[in-house]
This record gives C-alpha cells, structure tokens and sequence, in this order.
C-alpha cells in the first residue's frame, strides 16, 4: 500500500529544527501517516538530521545547520523531506513490537478505580476487564521522559480528567483520562485517573534505548495479583 501526500504544511522550529503538519484531526489515520512518514525519514538517513520526532499530528525533525550547503539550511531539507514525502511511502511489513504491560489494578495503585466505574455505571471488575481486553497503541511519547500516550481505550471508559491534579503521581501508575490511557514513568504532577500501576520502569537512562515504548507499538495490560507485583518489584 502506498501512502499519498498531499501539502503539508512545514515550518521551521528554532534555527535547528522543523515541523511537519499532517492534520488537525486527532485519529488513528491521521497518526498512521505520521508514524509512516517518521519511519521513511528514519530510513531516508538525510544528512544532518539528528532526531525524529513523531507526535499525534506532527512531526519534528532536528538538524544540524552546519551540514548543509547553501544559505538556508532549513530551506534545503524542507525541499529534501518534501519530495520525499511528495512520491509517496510504501507502508513497511515489518512486524508491530506487541509489549505486555503487567497491571495491579485498584487499591493503593488505582486509587480513581471506583470513581471511574461509578462514572461509566460499570462496576471496578468490569472496568479492568474492558481495560484488559483493548489493543492500544503508542501515539507518541512526551510530557515526561519515557511518558506514552495511547489510542484505543475502550469508549465506555472515556472519563474527563480529575478536578484537581495530584501533586505527586506514583511512577508506574496506569491512567485514563478523555479517550486516552497512559502510564507515568516517573513521579510527577498529573491530573488522569488512576486506575493501577505497574512495576516495570518505562523510562531508564542507563538503559538502551532508555524508553521501555516507542511510537508505533502496540501495548496489551494484564492484570496482576498483589503478590505478583511485589515479587515483580523485587527482581
């Protein structure tokens, strides 16, 4: 299959950086031609981009001026990128990376579990079940190292984010908030509800890559026991 362009709109960001515009529309459709684009510039290796930055419509690429010829160095890889993008990308075969994300729903580690059932006129076991049973996939990552924002929550779990954000956000903790789940990987203030927590470290910077998730993947949440998780911690 082979994905068509159309004008985009492209504007530079600071003096080592640009921005690519795919559309204002936060879909799934919108975001599958991001994460196409991103990958095909990825492989594109242009000289003198550093980094590639997907987002939810966007995306950032960073350079350096230096590697370029001429007097615009942003001019010279905005007309690279664009016709690139101009003779369309042929979506890639390669395999979706499908990661588990274990999950202890309720209690300390979900303390907005109840909450979020009352509002959904579900009860705590159903919210998990419906919670569990989706596909989700990483839109992009951002807000806090490692932070992924995820597509695919099930429609009867959309819930409006809290009236007032918590100081202080377990890392770990696994949140809804609107039509979106995500996971916080380090302590932080946040205002999603808090449905459970899980003991994997999503964000490492000894680790390579440093991310647990990337842009692209496709995550499954599985319900785990209170023995499970602190046997989990312990490893």
């Amino acid at each position: 299959m082979l994905i068509k362009f159309g004008a985009l709109h492209v504007a530079p960001l600071g003096d080592r950086a640009m921005i690519i515009e795919f559309g204002r529309q936060l879909d799934a459709q919108t975001n599958a031609r991001v994460q196409a684009a991103a990958h095909a510039i990825s492989l594109a290796a242009l000289p003198g981009v550093t980094d590639v930055v997907p987002a939810f419509t966007t995306l950032g690429l960073h350079y350096r001026p230096e590697s370029f010829d001429g007097v615009s160095p942003y001019d010279v890889l905005r007309r690279q990128v664009q016709a690139l993008l101009a003779r369309g990308i042929a979506t890639h075969d390669s395999a979706t990376r499908v990661v588990q994300i274990p999950v202890r729903y309720g209690g300390e580690s979900g303390p907005d579990l109840e909450q979020v059932a009352a509002a959904c006129k579900l009860t705590a076991d159903e919210v998990i079940a419906r919670h569990t049973a989706s596909v989700h996939t990483v839109c992009m990552l951002g807000f806090a190292p490692g932070f992924p924002y995820l597509s695919g929550l099930d429609p009867r779990l959309v819930v409006p984010r809290r009236a007032t954000p918590r100081t202080a956000v377990p890392a770990g903790s696994v949140a809804i908030a609107r039509d979106q789940c995500a996971i916080y990987p380090l302590e932080t203030p946040g205002g999603w509800n808090l449905i459970g927590r899980t003991p994997l470290r999503l964000f490492d910077p000894t680790a390579q890559p440093p991310c647990l998730l990337a842009p692209g993947d496709e995550v499954r949440f599985v319900a785990i026991s209170d023995a499970a998780y602190r046997d989990s911690e312990r490893r």
